[in-house]
C-alpha cells in the first residue's frame, strides 16, 4: 500500500508547465518566459506563476530545458589563484549571482599563467559552456575580443579595450592613492611602500597610486622606502626585516594587500615595535581577519563579492537579452586602529 506521503511526490514529479499555468490562470508561454527568464513578464503575472510553483513543489528538468533552448545550462569561470581571499570572494559573489537561474558553473584556475589560462577556456569550450566569466589573469585583448565573438563574456578584475561595457573591475591606482593620502593626512611622510609582484597589472598601479599621493603632498620617492616583494605574508615579513636590518627609517607602511601587512604586523610585534605606537600600517581588500588583528587593520576595500555578483547577472542577461549593464564599483578606505597620527617622537 502507498502511503498519502509518497503519492504527493509522485505527483509533484510529474508536474507540467500545463499544470502551472492551470494555477496560475495565464498561458503557458507566460510560464515559460518566467521559467527560462526568455522575455519581460508583467510582476502581477510573475507572481502569480511563481506562487503556483511553490505550492506545486514543481522542480523544473535542467536537462530538458537544454534540449529545448539548444543550452548547456553550464557557465564557465576562469578564476586565479583559488585560495586567495580576493578571487574567492570573486567566486562566492558570482555563485550567488547565478542562483536560482538554472545554471551550473564551471571553475578552472588558471594560475596566472597565459598559457595554463588558454589551456582552461579551451576545455571550458569543449564542454560547450554558454557564457564566460574571465577574472583577471594575462591572456591578451585580442584573445579575449577572438572569445567574445564567439559566446557571452563578461571580465573581471580588468579593463580590456574592444569589450567596452563587459568588463568590471576597481581602480586599482585609486586603492594606492587612498591609502598613501590617509597616511599623509595623518602626518606621515616617510611612507614605505610594499609591492606586490613587480609585474603585476594591480600591483603596478597600486603603486602609481603611491606616487600620485607622494607628489601631490610635494615628496619626492624615495627608492628606499620601497621594498619589491608579492602578495603573501611572507613578503611583509621580508620587507620589514630589510628595512629594519638597513636601517632605512620609517614611520608607516603601506601594504600591498591584508597578507602583506599581516606580515608585517608580525615582524615588527617579533622587533618589540608597537603598532600604531611606533609604526602605523595600511592594507588592501579587507579580508574578514583584517578586522581580527591586534590592532584592527585598517584598510582599503575592495567589492569583490559584489563584483563576483554583477558580473554573474550581466553574464545571464547577455545570454538572454545579448545587452547587460555592469556597475561602477569603487574602493572604500575603513579606517580601524592600525594608522595612528605621527607626532614626530
Amino acid at each position: 500500500m502507498t502511503d498519502s506521503k509518497s503519492q504527493s511526490v509522485a505527483a509533484r514529479d510529474d508536474i507540467t508547465i500545463d499544470d502551472i499555468a492551470k494555477r496560475a490562470r495565464v498561458s503557458k508561454s507566460t510560464v515559460s518566459r518566467v521559467l527560462n527568464r526568455s522575455a519581460v513578464v508583467h510582476d502581477h503575472k510573475r507572481a502569480a506563476v511563481e506562487k503556483a510553483i511553490n505550492e506545486l513543489g514543481y522542480k523544473p528538468n535542467i536537462f530538458a530545458q537544454g534540449l529545448v533552448s539548444g543550452r548547456s545550462m553550464t557557465l564557465g569561470i576562469l578564476t586565479q589563484n583559488m585560495g586567495g581571499h580576493f578571487y574567492d570572494s570573486i567566486a562566492q559573489g558570482a555563485i550567488e549571482g547565478l542562483a536560482d537561474s538554472g545554471y551550473t558553473p564551471l571553475f578552472v584556475d588558471g594560475g596566472w599563467q597565459h598559457t595554463r589560462e588558454v589551456a582552461s577556456i579551451e576545455a571550458l569550450l569543449s564542454r560547450k559552456v554558454d557564457g564566460l566569466l574571465v577574472v583577471g589573469g594575462r591572456i591578451g585583448a585580442s584573445t579575449l575580443v577572438k572569445y567574445k565573438n564567439q559566446l557571452p563574456l563578461i571580465v573581471i578584475a580588468r579593463d580590456i579595450q574592444g569589450l567596452e561595457g563587459q568588463c568590471i573591475s576597481v581602480n586599482n591606482k585609486q586603492i594606492g592613492y587612498l591609502s598613501t593620502k590617509y597616511l599623509l593626512e595623518e602626518q606621515h611622510s616617510r611612507i614605505a611602500f610594499i609591492h606586490g609582484k613587480e609585474n603585476h597589472p594591480d600591483a603596478q598601479d597600486r603603486f602609481a597610486g603611491y606616487l600620485q599621493a607622494l607628489r601631490e603632498a610635494g615628496i619626492s620617492q624615495s627608492e628606499e622606502l620601497v621594498y619589491h616583494g608579492d602578495f603573501s605574508g611572507q613578503a611583509g615579513l621580508k620587507a620589514v626585516n630589510h628595512l629594519l636590518d638597513q636601517g632605512i627609517y620609517f614611520s608607516s607602511i603601506v601594504a600591498a594587500n591584508d597578507m602583506v601587512a599581516f606580515g608585517s604586523r608580525l615582524a615588527l610585534y617579533r622587533r618589540g615595535i608597537r603598532v600604531p605606537e611606533d609604526i602605523s600600517i595600511i592594507g588592501c581588500d579587507d579580508q574578514e581577519e583584517a578586522a581580527l588583528m591586534p590592532p584592527p587593520l585598517t584598510t582599503v576595500r575592495q567589492p569583490s563579492y559584489e563584483m563576483g555578483v554583477a558580473a554573474a547577472k550581466a553574464l545571464l542577461s547577455l545570454i538572454t537579452t545579448k545587452e547587460c549593464e555592469l556597475p561602477k564599483l569603487e574602493p572604500a578606505l575603513q579606517i580601524r586602529e592600525s594608522v595612528s597620527q605621527f607626532t614626530g617622537s
